[in-house]
């Protein structure tokens, strides 16, 4: 029997026309109740969704990096419900809303691989909610490490697992120490 690949959501929209829009660190990609008229993939760097607290505090919703798509929610909505912010140097890739909806309207692979993106997508954030759950450092850790196969990330990006866990670096740093 012959395997057949299946080819990622990310991989389905690069086929629609797009172009590369270059946004700073600090940079706003758009803000809570702009209206949704394009969509946007990240490339390169690194933009983070907020939902902003009355009190002025955010609420991190999506971390995305290299390879993710920004804001699936938007896809049916009007209206951003949270602001996106570049948090480093950053490569969008960006798309019309219309063709997005068309391709998934008369495209089922597109249509098949956007579903599989976003289940994979909650699969995702329930993990994190659960790790996030956790009291103890310690136990965040060792939950992080069984979903990834027990396999630390490389030292400079220690920083980035500490953000993913939602403690300091400080605090996964002494807990990483205490286990050597």
């Amino acid at each position: 029997m012959i395997a057949i690949m299946s080819i990622s959501f990310f991989d389905h929209l690069l086929r629609l026309k797009h172009r590369h829009r270059q946004i700073s660190a600090g940079a706003l990609v758009f803000e809570r109740d702009d209206p949704v008229t394009r969509y946007y993939a990240v490339q390169s760097g690194e933009v983070h969704l907020l939902r902003r607290q009355e009190d002025g505090t955010g609420v991190i919703l999506q971390r995305a990096s290299s390879g993710s798509i920004l804001a699936e929610a938007s896809f049916n909505t009007d209206t951003y419900h949270c602001s996106a912010v570049a948090v480093a140097d950053s490569t969008l890739v960006v798309f019309t809303r219309e063709k997005v909806r068309a391709m998934l309207v008369n495209d089922p692979a597109a249509a098949q691989a956007f579903t599989i993106h976003l289940a994979r997508e909650v699969q995702n954030a329930r993990r994190r909610a659960e790790i996030i759950s956790l009291r103890r450092v310690a136990d965040r850790v060792d939950a992080w490490l069984v979903w990834n196969n027990d396999l630390l990330p490389a030292k400079g990006s220690w920083h980035l697992m500490a953000g993913e866990i939602g403690v300091s670096s400080e605090a996964l740093y002494r807990e990483l120490a205490r286990r050597r």
